[in-house]
């Protein structure tokens, strides 16, 4: 089954895994998003949420100039986003 990624205005929720193929669809759908936006992910409800995957979206996240907010990271996740150069905003 496909993790299932809900956008709505400047917020997006998701549940399932976030893997490396999630993160790439996800970075294409933000793709649209104008640089500068600020986007508020909800990982609350991702059962698995590999680093690799997280890599791979805060590639895409930081080429495009997008801020985000993420809710429903650990600290793990927050250090890795830091180290990968993401200032990300845990809500």
């Amino acid at each position: 089954m496909e993790p299932a990624i809900a956008l709505d205005a400047n917020a997006i929720r998701m549940d399932g895994v976030l893997d490396v193929p999630t993160a790439r669809r996800l970075a294409a759908q933000l793709a649209i998003a104008p640089a500068g936006s600020l986007v508020r992910i909800d990982l609350t409800h991702v059962r698995e949420l590999h680093d690799f995957g997280l890599a791979v979206l805060a590639q895409a996240l930081s080429a495009r100039g997008i801020r985000v907010s993420f809710r429903g990271l650990g600290q793990h996740q927050l250090r890795l986003l830091r180290y990968l150069g993401l200032d990300a905003v845990a809500a």
